[in-house]
């Protein structure tokens, strides 16, 4: 695992170990075991450049849990949101704490604050990636299937955001066959595409790209979806609806998929758009499981990332 964890790419091949990590920490907390010891007098800073309810929650609650403090900044109540270098930010957050998640409007500027930073950094979002939340998706399969290597994992929505690229090069990562069901103008990066090929010749798992909707849930194992209106995207709103339009996922979609297939959203849902309420609230959803493991992954991820860091 490397000092930071920006992309998926960053552990791409200790996904599986921070999952499983992840697991046990999290029977262990519920059986009334005291994880406290793992973080002890460990400060996490946390910049937010775009809202969330189950990141913040999440990792703030995680720290605690670990026996560690947590410290939210926002953009516009320290010198970054008046001018003051990304550089120079992270060189002094460095100084006083041991992690940094940073939730960014740009890739870019995440790669920036790793860069200069002298302590591990945790992407909490950025335009391209999502790690931390697909890390908690694959953990919420895995403790549904029992395994990863050789499901089908099928995204049906908007293919060239950030959910749809993570999703890309983790499902590779560890063997799982990913199809992403998209409008020819919302397909994925060719980035993230071609890298997902390569990591999947790799594993003898597939990578398959299509505006296809007929019959797009067959043999799925999984199918996930993301909001048609990301932040950032609000201007446009009325065009994606339009442009999105039948690619909801009705429970029509999901009676194409095996009998135990399970649904799985990020949140927060837009039901009658990217789902229906019947489908995220039905028997095959595992929508707040989802939610709920953003916690025990991102637990896991900063014990490893600073075991590695010492």
């Amino acid at each position: 695992m490397k000092k930071d964890l920006i992309s998926i790419l960053d552990a791409k091949d200790e996904i599986e170990e921070i999952i499983d990590f992840a697991i046990e920490l999290k029977r262990r907390a519920k059986n009334g075991e005291s994880l406290e010891n793992y973080l002890r007098g460990k400060t996490l800073a946390m910049i937010f450049e775009k809202p969330s309810t189950r990141t913040r929650v999440s990792f703030e609650t995680a720290m605690t849990l670990l026996g560690g403090h947590a410290i939210f900044l926002n953009p516009n109540d320290i010198q970054l949101g008046r001018g003051e270098t990304i550089e120079d930010t992270a060189r002094v957050l460095s100084r006083y704490v041991d992690l940094i998640m940073y939730r960014a409007k740009s890739h870019k500027a995440m790669q920036e604050l790793a860069k200069y930073a002298t302590v591990p950094v945790i992407s909490g979002l950025d335009d391209e990636e999502h790690p931390c939340q697909v890390i908690a998706d694959l953990m919420t399969v895995k403790e549904y299937k029992n395994r990863l290597a050789g499901l089908n994992f099928v995204y049906i929505g908007d293919g060239d955001n950030n959910m749809a690229h993570s999703y890309l090069l983790g499902c590779t990562s560890v063997g799982m066959n990913i199809k992403i069901v998209s409008p020819k103008e919302y397909l994925p990066d060719r980035k993230y595409v071609e890298i997902a090929k390569k990591i999947a010749r790799e594993k003898k798992c597939k990578v398959e790209i299509t505006d296809k909707m007929e019959n797009a849930a067959e043999d799925a194992d999984v199918v996930a979806t993301d909001t048609w209106v990301s932040m950032g995207d609000e201007a446009e709103k009325e065009k994606r609806i339009k442009d999105f339009r039948g690619y909801t996922i009705t429970k029509k979609v999901i009676d194409q998929a095996k009998p135990d297939v399970i649904f799985m959203h990020c949140l927060p849902a837009y039901y009658g758009y990217e789902v229906t309420r019947d489908v995220a609230y039905g028997k095959h959803s595992v929508i707040f499981d989802e939610a709920e493991n953003r916690l025990w992954a991102q637990a896991a991820i900063m014990i490893m990332l600073l075991q590695n860091h010492k």
